[in-house]
Order: C-alpha cells, then sequence, then structure tokens
C-alpha cells in the first residue's frame, strides 16, 4: 500500500488525548512526540514524580530504557563505516582480552552477532561494575562466568549483555569511554540539547522517575548500574528522540547536512537478520538494532524500553514519514501505547497496526509432554505444568532481577494459538502475550517468551 496524503499535526488535540488516555490508564505521566511528513509536535501529561508533584513537561527527560541499543547500535556501525569495526570478523580481533562461556563462542562471535541478539550470550546479567570510567572493561570480564543460553547464532535471545560488550568494543578501538563516545558521535552532532546517559548529566534538567502500584508510587531506586549504559541508559525528551530518528529517516545525514552514518549501514540496520522463533510485540524479525515488522503492508522498525518503572516506545514507518515515540512512568503503559498509536497510524497514515494477539479456537492436539518441565537460564526459572485440563507456566526473576521488578514471579495460563505458539495473558488482564516452544536441530529444546530463548532443563 502506499502512504496516505499528510494531514497536518493537531499539537492541542494530541494533547488532550495524551492526557486522557494517560488518565484512563493509570499512567502517572507521559511524554509523546510525533513526526509525520516535515511537522513535528511534542505533548506532554500528568506528573514526572508523583512523590514531589513534578509536572511533566515537553523539556522532561525520560529513560528511554532499550531503546538505547538503537544509539549504540548506531554508534557502532559508525566505526565499521571508518573501518575501526567489521560485522563478521571475531570480536577477539580487537578484544583480545575477551574471555566468554566457552572458546568457541569466545573464538567466534562477531559484532553481528551482538547487534541481533543471536550471540547466545545469557543476556540478562546486571552486576553493578561500579561507577567509574572502567566499569564496561569491569563488566566485561565478569562475561567470563555468565555461561550461554544457546549455541552461537542458533536463534534470536533478547541480550542486554551482548550490548553492553558492544559497548566496551567501542570502547577498546576508540580509547574513549562510551559516554563520551556517544555525546561526541551522536549527541553533539545532532544538536541534542536534553540527553544525557550519566545522573550527574540528567540531574541538570527535570527528570522523571518511575512508579510502581496502584495507587502509583515512586520506586526505590532510580536508575541501574553505570554499566547498563549502551543497553538502557540514555535518557532524552521526545524532541531529541525524533532528531534521532530523524538520522535513520534521512539515510544516515543529521539535520545539518552532517553525515554520521553511511546508507549502506542504515539500510543493513533495517535488514533483516533473524526471524524470532514466534510473534513478539515489538516486531517479528531482528536487524542490526532494530526490531523490525510489517504493520498493514509497510515496513516498520522500532524499539521498547523498559527500566525501573519506566517505559518507552518508538515505532517508525519509513513508506509514511511517520515516527512516533512515547514515554511513561508507570501504569498500564502498553494498553495505552497500543491505544494511543493506532489512533495515530490511523489518522495520520491510514496504516492499521497489526491486529493483537488472541487465542485460538480449540486445540492442537499437542502432547503436553513436549512442553512441560523447567526452562533456566541465570536470570530466569519458568516452570510449565499441567493443571485443570491445561497449562500452567510459572516464571520467576532470580538475582539482581528478582529485586528489580515489579512482580517477580507470575502465573500464567497458556492458551493455544498455532502449533508449538501459545498466548498469556497477566490475571490483572492486559494484552496477550506470546509464548512459543521449539526445538534445534541438535535436539535442545526451548521456550521463547519476552524475547527470550530459555533452555529446558528437565
Amino acid at each position: 500500500m502506499t502512504a496516505k496524503p499528510t494531514i497536518p499535526l493537531d499539537t492541542a488535540h494530541w494533547n488532550a488525548r495524551l492526557a486522557e488516555l494517560a488518565a484512563r490508564h493509570s499512567v502517572p505521566g507521559a511524554g509523546l512526540g510525533i513526526w509525520h511528513q516535515g511537522l513535528q509536535i511534542e505533548a506532554a501529561a500528568g506528573l514526572a514524580n508523583a512523590g514531589a508533584r513534578i509536572e511533566a513537561t515537553n523539556d522532561t527527560l525520560w529513560q528511554i530504557g532499550s531503546v538505547t541499543k538503537v544509539w549504540t547500535a548506531t554508534a557502532a556501525m559508525g566505526l565499521v563505516d571508518e573501518g575501526a569495526l567489521t560485522l563478521d570478523g571475531p570480536l577477539i580481533d580487537v578484544m583480545p582480552e575477551l574471555r566468554l562461556a566457552d572458546e568457541h563462542l569466545t573464538r567466534h562471535v562477531t559484532l553481528r552477532h551482538l547487534l541481533s541478539h543471536t550471540s547466545g550470550i545469557d543476556g540478562d546479567f546486571f552486576p553493578d561494575a561500579g561507577r567509574g570510567d572502567d566499569c564496561l572493561e569491569r563488566y566485561a570480564e565478569l562475561l567470563a562466568d555468565q555461561p550461554a543460553c544457546h549455541p552461537l547464532g542458533a536463534t534470536m535471545s533478547y541480550c542486554n549483555a551482548g550490548y553492553t560488550l558492544i559497548g566496551r568494543v567501542m570502547e577498546r578501538v576508540t580509547g574513549i569511554p562510551w559516554d563520551a563516545l556517544m555525546r561526541d558521535r551522536l549527541f553533539r552532532p545532532l544538536g541534542l540539547t536534553h540527553t544525557a546517559t550519566l545522573p550527574d548529566d540528567v540531574l541538570r534538567h527535570r527528570a522523571a522517575t518511575g512508579h510502581y502500584g496502584d495507587p502509583p508510587q515512586v520506586v526505590a531506586q532510580w536508575a541501574m548500574a553505570r554499566s547498563t549504559g549502551p543497553t538502557g541508559l540514555i535518557c532524552s525528551t521526545t524532541a531529541d528522540v525524533l532528531a534521532f530518528v530523524r538520522l535513520h529517516l534521512d539515510g544516515g545525514s543529521a539535520g545539518n547536512g552532517t553525515r554520521l552514518l553511511s546508507p549502506d549501514s542504515v539500510r543493513a540496520m533495517q535488514t533483516p537478520q533473524v526471524e524470532l522463533p514466534g510473534p513478539y510485540p515489538a516486531g517479528r524479525a531482528w536487524g542490526l538494532g532494530w526490531a523490525l515488522d510489517e504493520w498493514d503492508g509497510l515496513a516498520m522498525y522500532g524499539h521498547d524500553g523498559s527500566t525501573i518503572g519506566q517505559n518507552a516506545y518508538l515505532r517508525v514507518l519509513p513508506e509514511a514519514d511517520l515516527a512516533i515515540c512515547l514515554f511513561a512512568n508507570g501504569g498500564k503503559t502498553g494498553a495505552l501505547y497500543t491505544e494511543l498509536f493506532r489512533e495515530i497510524t490511523e489518522e495520520l497514515a491510514g496504516v492499521s497496526m497489526p491486529p493483537p494477539l488472541l487465542p485460538a479456537e480449540g486445540r492442537f492436539g499437542a502432547d503436553p509432554a513436549d512442553v512441560t518441565g523447567v526452562y533456566e537460564r541465570s536470570s530466569t526459572r519458568i516452570e510449565v505444568v499441567e493443571q485443570d485440563g491445561g497449562l500452567l507456566l510459572h516464571h520467576r526473576f532470580t538475582g539482581i532481577l528478582a529485586s528489580l521488578a515489579e512482580q517477580p514471579e507470575t502465573e500464567l495460563r497458556l492458551r493455544p494459538m498455532a502449533p508449538g505458539i501459545f498466548v498469556a495473558r497477566r490475571p490483572e488482564g492486559g494484552s496477550w502475550m506470546p509464548v512459543a516452544f521449539f526445538t534445534l536441530p541438535d535436539g535442545s529444546r526451548f521456550v521463547h517468551h519476552a524475547g527470550r530463548a530459555t533452555p529446558k532443563v528437565s
């Protein structure tokens, strides 16, 4: 299909809709940015901090969480353009001290594996490696004891650790700490005045804090350890995030004409590298940094982010020249995203978002023994059991994640959607989430849930 002709952006309308929908979904505060065919608006609603009664404004800095990964990927691809890095050369060539779970992984993992989440490194690894400029170096040393959750390149499993390692690789080839590297290679060339990675810089501005519970309460911990920077510590405004997106819409050139990324690298980032084992809300495939999908016949790339009580959503429809970002700090953020983005894409581009996942009627004749059992990796334990004629999934975070999650343990009843694929939703309601079971050629079994592949251990 072709994109719908331009409809002028109505700032007052989207300000009102953001406020109305945020209140409906118990979201304390939210920021919205829309770019459409040369026009841009920003909107804000509610409170950046409900405890201190600090109003959310267009200048509020939000934690964009894992949307940071696309920024890290962009900077890494710039180094590929310059010849400092290659996509398919072993990382050990530029980082000879690298030690991972086993010798094969150590000697053969590449930047492409890390960018596309196919390295197999067990990714939800969040130790505090200190606050100094050496934190990524220290983090990388700890990866020697972090197990692999699947063989190198065998499937996709969302990997935070891999992006922190990318940050360290970039430091290794440039000699510049990741935080300074991002300022030098992206923030300043793009003219971003309200984007930062360190709390010292964020606190010069109005900053949002996360909230848990109903009614929402300010979280006890504002941000994660500095060593998670390349995977999720950028704080920014809607305007600055849209300026970053336009770098990708414009083929790698900043608004002032400065080229930061080659057109080939922009295209490579938006080219599928791996299909996901099952449906996933952010996309059906992964590129080099971007999650990829198709909305109503149009290509879509984007990314989500989640920190401690804050969530971020970014979607780009390049053929419609439409980009939307949403930041929210508690409440039913997923429901706000779905309702608001559906309205925006329909009204501005005549594009329908993919329909929500729903369970199918009936069964598929699968033997419960094929999926029941225990699945485990370093941060997560999943047990699937038969109960009352159906299947129940018990999900438990372990280690550091257990202390950071709003709900460390959840029980989800699985409903069939397709052979090997189920959907589930939390007892309090919300959207259906995919749960896919699959077997690799070597016979090892996995469950793919929340973008992660977790191996069956018993």
